[in-house]
This record gives C-alpha cells, sequence and structure tokens, in this order.
C-alpha cells in the first residue's frame, strides 16, 4: 500500500488559524507582534522568501518589516542595523535572511542578534534552551520545528519510538535530534550522516525517519532503506542540475512507507509560519503576557 502523503500546506494554514486567534487576543492588549527582517542583496530566493513572511503576517495580523541593504553594504552597517532593531522595543524578532554577501561574516551578523528576538534559533542562547531541555523559553530553529509539527498534527506518537535523523548540520540534524530527546517526546534517537558506515541498517531501524544531510546529497536514501510502514519526513533540499528541487528520499520511498512529505511541499511550506509562530512567543516572553 502506497504511503499518506503529508504536505505541509494544509498544517501550516492550521497553524496559522490559531496564531490569528493568538495575535488577536495580543491586539486587544495592545501588543502588535512584529518581525524585523533584513535583506542583504539581490539573492532571488532571499527576496521571496522576504515577501513571503510579509503575506503571511498580513494574512494573520503580524507586522513584518524588511529591510533592504544594497549588495555592497559593509558588515559594520548591517550589524548596526542588527542592533538598532534589538534595542527597538516594537519589533519582537529578527531574522536575517540568508545568504550574505560573500564579504560579511555570517557568524558576526547572526551573533549579533539579541537571543531574546532571535526568532530562528540561530544564538548559542537559544541553542543552550534546546540542549538544556528548557524548551518553554526557547526560540526553536524554524525546520526542525516544523518537522516535529508535521509528525504531531499527523497523528503519529513519537514517544518511544526509535527515530533516525539522518544530518548532523547545526541548522537541522543537531538541534532536531535535541528536541526528539527532550521530556515528553522521549524519543530513541540515532543520529547519522552520509560517512556513516551502516547508514542502511541505521534507517531501517526508525519507526520515524527525519532525512537532513542536503548540501548535494539528492536521494541519499533509498526505498530499501525503509522499514516498511515508517513515518519519513524529508527535510533536505537538494538543487537538480535543471534548477529544480528535490530532497534527500528516493520518491520510489512511498511504496514503503507509511506516511511520507514530498519535496517540495512538504517540510519547507512550514518555516514561514512557524517563524511567525517564534515572533508571538518572543512578544509573550518580552512583554510578560498571554
Amino acid at each position: 500500500m502506497a504511503a499518506r502523503i503529508i504536505k505541509g500546506a494544509p498544517i501550516a494554514e492550521e497553524i496559522r488559524a490559531e496564531l490569528g486567534k493568538e495575535i488577536e487576543s495580543l491586539k486587544a492588549k495592545g501588543f502588535t507582534p512584529t518581525l524585523g527582517v533584513v535583506l542583504v542583496g539581490y539573492d532571488p530566493g532571499s527576496i521571496w522568501y522576504a515577501r513571503n513572511k510579509v503575506t503571511v503576517g498580513e494574512k494573520i495580523g503580524a507586522k513584518v518589516e524588511v529591510n533592504e541593504m544594497p549588495k555592497e553594504t559593509p558588515e559594520a552597517d548591517v550589524v548596526a542595523l542588527v542592533q538598532k532593531l534589538n534595542k527597538d522595543p516594537e519589533v519582537h524578532g529578527i531574522l536575517v535572511e540568508l545568504p550574505l554577501p560573500t564579504h560579511i561574516n555570517k557568524a558576526n551578523v547572526m551573533n549579533a542578534i539579541d537571543p531574546a528576538k532571535d526568532v530562528d534559533g540561530v544564538t548559542a542562547q537559544q541553542r543552550g534552551y534546546i540542549l538544556g531541555d528548557m524548551e518553554v523559553l526557547a526560540l526553536i530553529p524554524a525546520t526542525p520545528l516544523a518537522c516535529i509539527e508535521l509528525v504531531r498534527r499527523s497523528g503519529v506518537d513519537i514517544k518511544g519510538k526509535r527515530v533516525t535523523v539522518v544530518g548532523r548540520g547545526d541548522t537541522v540534524g543537531r538541534p532536531l535530534a535535541m528536541l526528539l530527546l527532550s521530556k515528553g517526546r522521549d524519543a530513541t534517537v540515532t543520529v547519522c550522516h552520509s560517512r556513516t558506515a551502516d547508514l542502511p541498517g541505521a534507517c531501517r531501524e526508525a519507526d520515524i525517519l527525519f532525512a537532513a544531510a542536503g548540501a548535494g546529497t539528492n536521494h541519499l536514501i533509498k526505498k530499501s532503506m525503509i522499514k516498511q510502514g515508517a513515518t519519513v519526513i524529508d527535510a533536505a533540499i537538494n538543487q537538480k542540475p535543471d534548477g529544480s528541487i528535490t530532497g534527500d528520499v528516493e520518491p520510489e520511498a512511498a511504496e514503503v512507507a507509511g506516511i511520507i512529505t514530498p519535496v517540495p511541499g512538504g517540510v519547507g511550506s512550514l518555516t514561514t509560519t512557524i517563524i511567525i509562530a517564534n515572533t508571538v512567543k518572543a512578544l509573550k516572553l518580552q512583554k510578560h503576557v498571554q
């Protein structure tokens, strides 16, 4: 039997409906969740993502301000803009669109973000909250949280399951593994990567498999590596020679899996909504409101 395909868009709409009610309640108390986006240069993907945040914010009542800077902007000026947003009490979240121009040190810009406004969880303090199982205080990176939400809202219980995460990157794999190990989820987690000695064996043990290797590893995970009936969440984005994108899991895996997400149309469909949700959470933590 073919897998049930779980698309991200309907789940994103579900989350947005919940957020809309939260935002309405906050506005009644005098607060409008506001996200400050820093966009440096003219990368088409970055421009699209920034505009998409504006669109999603408008739909549910949040404010998204895109601060555009030319590609040639000195690093010091970008850091200064971030620091200005840090000090603005009307801005509750800050996100820097990537990639940055090559003359700008990404770490210097990201580390300039006030952790309390770090809505994509890139700072050491936010990562520390996840590592320390202090999720109530954390602004969790968008892609790992999107993975968790896709599983939870698909009716799959993570608790006690054998879970394999393929990918060890700072953006997805590592924070996702920590979230899965947290109290309340209590998964038994194996973290693998493209150089794992017996990657097929580790994948076949998984009741739930998260694929997040990316970086040119398209279709790293084959149908033969999937446990019958497993839940497979593909969070990877790999560009094919024709410019289209694909994930880490080959399409034929749907013949074995019980649940599977597509690429595109799966995890990526939730990330902007998660950023807005984190902006709402950041406001609540900053202003001590519910």
